[in-house]
C-alpha cells in the first residue's frame, strides 16, 4: 500500500487529496450505519502518521454534525471529557513493525475501554493488529482500496477487524494488482447457472470416492454424499461396509474398484494408512484428484509431485507439518511454496483457508464458523470440492475457491439456526441450497 499510494501521488494525485478522500469515505459510513449524527458522541483517537491524518478529516467533517466531539491525540493524550457512543480508531496505520508501545498502546487500551457501550469504527485497520501486542477491537473496519493481509491472517483478527468495508480513494486499480487474494461469492456465479433443460446426470461427472476402511466408513459416506449434495451427477463410494451409505450413492469394494469413466477421484476419508494404494493413484489416475486425511500421510515423505491444479490436497496443519517435514510457521509462505514446489492446489484448512496453486498465487477463504472444529467436516470439504470441481473440470481452481467459501459458509448459516455448540457435520449439507443461492 505505501508502493500504491506513491506511484497514486506521482502520478498527480496529491497525498492530501487521497488523506481527504479516505476521511470522506469514513464519515460516508459513519453517516449510514450510525445514524441519526446529531445523537453520537464521538471521540476520534488519533496517530501522528497519515492514519492520524484520516482521523483528523473525520473529525472535521463531523464537528458540527454530532452531539458531542473530541479529538484525543498522541500529542495530547486528554482524559475523555464524555462517554462516547462512536470512537473512531485512527491510532496506528499499515506501517506498525512490532508491538504498539507507550503512548499508542495507551489509546489503544482507551479506545477498547470505551466497548461496550460504544461501537468502534477503524481507520484502514485496527491499531495494533499485526503487530504482535494489544490492538483494537473493531466492530467495523473501513479500509482503502484493497483488503490488507493483516484484515484476515493477522492472529486476532477474526475479534479485531469486525465488519469489512472497503472503500476507493482514488487509487487506480492497476496499482493494486497482488498475487494474493480474497474469495467473494461474486465470483463463483458462473459455476451455479441455471442447467441446460435437456441435462442428464452423465453431463455433471462421475466423482469415486475411495476411503472408509473398517471402523470408519462414516467418513467415506458423509464425503460421498456431499458430492452427491454438491451437484455431481453420480458417485460410486469404494469402502468397506456399504450399510452406511444412502441408497442414491453406489458403491465399489475398498479392495477391488475401477478408475474407468471416473471423471474424479476424492481419496482418503477414513482410509487408513496405504501408501501403495496412493503410489497406484499418483501414478494412473489422469483425473482431477481430491487427496485428504489418510492419503495425505501416505503420500507425506515422498517425491511425489502433482499435476498443477488437477490434484487438490486438502490438509490441516498436522498433516501440512508432516506433508512439508516440518512445522508450519507461516500459513501463506509455507502454503504458496509448497504448491510451487508440488505442483498443486494445496487447500490449506483451519481460519481463514487458504488456496495455494502452483503458480504462485493464493486465495484466503473469508468463510467459516467455530461450529465446524467437530469431527467430519473435513470429510465434507473434501466431497463439496469432489462435487463442484466434477461439474466443472474445465473450471477447477474457481470450483475449488467455491467449494471452500460455500463449506464456510455453510457452517456460518449452520449456526446461526443450531448454534456453534450443536452443528454436525451434515448439518452443512441442509444449509449448502441458501449458501449456493448467495452466489447467483
Amino acid at each position: 500500500m505505501r508502493e500504491a499510494d506513491r506511484v497514486t501521488i506521482a502520478s498527480g494525485t496529491p497525498g492530501e487529496v487521497l488523506m481527504e478522500n479516505a476521511g470522506r469515505r469514513v464519515v460516508e459510513v459513519i453517516e449510514r450505519e450510525f445514524a441519526p449524527l446529531a445523537r453520537q458522541r464521538v471521540a476520534v483517537f488519533c496517530g501522528k502518521g497519515n492514519n492520524g491524518g484520516d482521523g483528523l478529516v473525520v473529525a472535521r467533517l463531523l464537528r458540527d454534525r454530532v452531539a458531542a466531539l473530541q479529538v484525543i491525540s498522541l500529542d495530547r493524550p486528554d482524559p475523555l471529557q464524555f462517554d462516547p457512543t462512536l470512537s473512531v480508531d485512527a491510532v496506528l496505520g499499515t506501517g506498525l513493525k512490532g508491538p504498539a508501545a507507550g503512548a499508542a498502546l495507551e489509546l489503544i487500551r482507551t479506545v477498547n475501554a470505551t466497548r461496550p457501550p460504544a461501537k468502534v469504527v477503524a481507520v484502514d485497520i485496527p491499531s495494533g493488529l499485526g503487530g504482535g501486542g494489544e490492538f483494537v477491537r473493531a466492530d467495523l473496519t473501513v479500509t482503502f482500496a484493497a483488503p490488507k493481509v493483516e484484515h484476515f491472517l493477522a492472529e486476532g483478527s477474526a475479534e479485531a477487524v469486525g465488519r469489512l468495508i472497503v472503500a476507493d480513494i482514488g487509487i487506480p486499480a492497476e496499482v493494486l494488482q497482488c498475487d494474493l487474494e480474497v474469495s467473494a461469492p461474486r465470483d463463483f456465479a458462473p459455476l451455479f447457472a441455471p442447467r441446460p433443460p435437456d441435462s442428464h446426470k452423465g453431463n455433471f461427472g462421475h466423482v469415486l470416492v475411495i476411503g472408509g476402511a473398517p471402523g470408519k466408513t462414516g467418513a467415506a459416506a458423509m464425503a460421498g454424499l456431499s458430492a452427491l449434495r454438491s451437484g455431481a451427477g453420480l458417485v460410486t463410494v469404494a469402502c468397506s461396509d456399504s450399510s452406511r451409505l444412502v441408497p442414491e450413492l453406489m458403491t465399489e469394494s475398498l479392495d477391488h474398484f475401477s478408475l474407468e469413466r471416473k471423471t474424479l477421484i476424492a481419496v482418503g476419508p477414513g482410509l487408513g494408512p496405504s501408501r501403495p494404494l496412493m503410489d497406484r493413484l499418483m501414478k494412473e489416475v489422469r483425473v482431477p484428484m481430491v487427496i485428504d486425511a489418510d492419503a495425505l500421510n501416505s503420500i507425506a515423505g515422498t517425491d511425489f509431485r502433482g499435476r498443477g491444479v488437477e490434484t487438490i490436497l486438502t490438509p490441516h496443519p498436522g498433516e501440512m507439518a508432516r506433508l512439508k517435514g516440518s512445522p508450519v510457521t507461516d500459513r501463506l509462505s509455507d502454503a504458496r511454496n509448497f504448491a510451487r514446489e508440488k505442483n498443486v492446489c494445496l487447500v490449506l484448512k483451519g481460519h481463514r483457508t487458504l488456496i495455494a496453486l502452483p503458480d504462485g498465487r493464493v486465495w484466503i477463504n473469508p468463510s467459516g464458523s467455530p461450529a465446524m472444529a467437530k469431527g467430519g467436516s473435513g470429510d465434507i470439504l473434501t466431497g463439496m470440492i469432489a462435487g463442484v470441481v466434477a461439474q466443472h473440470p474445465h473450471d477447477v481452481e474457481r470450483s475449488v475457491r467455491a467449494a471452500v467459501w460455500l463449506h464456510g459458509r455453510s457452517g456460518e448459516l449452520a449456526a446461526e439456526e443450531l448454534t456453534e455448540f450443536c452443528v454436525l457435520a451434515t448439518d452443512l449439507l441442509h444449509c449448502l441450497p441458501r449458501a449456493i443461492r448467495e452466489c447467483v
